[in-house]
């Protein structure tokens, strides 16, 4: 079984981070979880791995080198990728949380971070993404 517990399929997170530790963490944790994980280091990377391989859910930083994430979210969205969003991030301010939902975000956690938190709030959105979902 998957992240998801859906038999036969396996989520896919892409993690945009440009702290290789984070992105490394993530990897294993998510991937013990279940999922899938591809990895980008920046908004280039980000664009590349959304057009090899669609992700399910996307885990995104703030600070990031090239186009905070932020800017990157509102690409997406622009660019019709309509999957569920956490931002996991450092900035911590009520200010910056709002501004990540009211953008477009589905959920914010803060850095420091459980990665078992992570991997549960990414089963709940792809489960609420999926009953929002029309169905065949």
């Amino acid at each position: 079984m998957n992240a998801v517990d859906t038999p036969g399929t396996t989520d896919r997170v892409l993690v945009v981070d440009d702290d290789p530790g984070i992105r490394r963490l993530l990897i294993s944790a998510l991937g013990f979880a279940g999922f899938e994980v591809d990895v980008a280091g920046d908004l280039t990377e980000a664009l590349e791995q959304i057009d090899r391989r669609p992700p399910d859910v996307v885990v995104l930083d703030v600070m990031l080198p090239s186009a905070d994430g932020f800017e990157i979210l509102q690409l997406l969205r622009a660019r019709s990728v309509d999957v569920p969003v956490l931002f996991l991030t450092a900035r911590d301010a009520v200010e910056d949380r709002v501004r990540g939902l009211r953008l477009g975000g589905d959920d914010y956690v803060t850095k420091p971070f459980s990665v078992v938190e992570v991997g549960a709030r990414l089963q709940a959105l792809l489960r609420r993404a999926r009953s929002e979902s029309p169905r065949p």
